[in-house]
């Protein structure tokens, strides 16, 4: 299968998202935020950095890059899409992913290991984890609380898209919310890193299994289609 991995001007974490698809053996390719067509892969990442200087809002000005008409377009076809860290702020201010992710309530950047609980392991993010396992992912971010009205709140409970939850929340986040899907749940936004946590020496092998869910997944749609 092929991923594409979206490039923002101020993306640092782009090279660690192909390595972890690479560790799979599988075709990645950066793709520039001015390409337009993304027609050519299965899935598709939004890694974190600080798109565009994060000036305005973080991923607010991201949102216009030529690059999020081949997003929303994958996205409508039912391809997998996961913005990470400051991707999962590019999913919400481009309305993919409902809410905001706003300073943290402590007004402090945060990096370090924590614990997540997986929910809903019924979904092409999380297939290979179990209902309730604890696993370790890293976070770096100082704009990682996710906010949204009680209603959006309500609705991601009930329909289950509340896939990851903090065990010690560390920024305010509401529900504890660590990572959520879209309605149709093929796009995936979270502020942890699994691209961070694929290989024992990186402290935790945890995010292993969100890429490998990912491509049983793709793999299963290309193989139908």
């Amino acid at each position: 299968m092929k991923w594409a991995v979206v490039v923002f001007p101020g993306s640092n974490c782009d090279d660690d998202a192909v390595q972890a698809v690479q560790s799979f053996g599988d075709e990645v390719h950066k793709v520039w935020h001015q390409e337009r067509d993304l027609s050519l892969y299965d899935a598709i990442i939004l890694p974190g950095g600080f798109s565009y200087g994060d000036y305005l809002r973080c991923g607010a000005i991201a949102r216009f890059s030529p690059v999020m008409q081949g997003v929303r377009e994958a996205a409508a076809e039912g391809k997998l899409v996961i913005g990470i860290c400051n991707g999962f702020q590019v999913l919400t201010e481009s309305g993919l992913l409902p809410g905001a992710l706003l300073r943290n309530d402590h007004l402090q950047f945060r990096c370090e290991l924590v614990d997540l609980t997986v929910h809903n392991v019924n979904t092409p993010f999380t297939a290979a984890y179990t209902e309730g396992q604890t696993v370790k992912i890293p976070i770096a971010h100082g704009e990682g609380r996710y906010v949204a009205d009680e209603e959006t709140l309500r609705t991601l409970e009930r329909e289950r898209r509340i896939v990851f939850t903090y065990r010690r929340n560390p920024n305010g986040s509401a529900l504890d919310i660590a990572g959520i899907l879209n309605e149709r749940g093929n796009v995936l936004g979270m502020m942890p890193h699994p691209e961070r946590a694929v290989a024992d020496w990186m402290g935790s092998a945890d995010g292993r299994a969100l890429f490998a869910s990912m491509r049983r997944c793709a793999k299963e749609a290309i193989h139908v289609g």
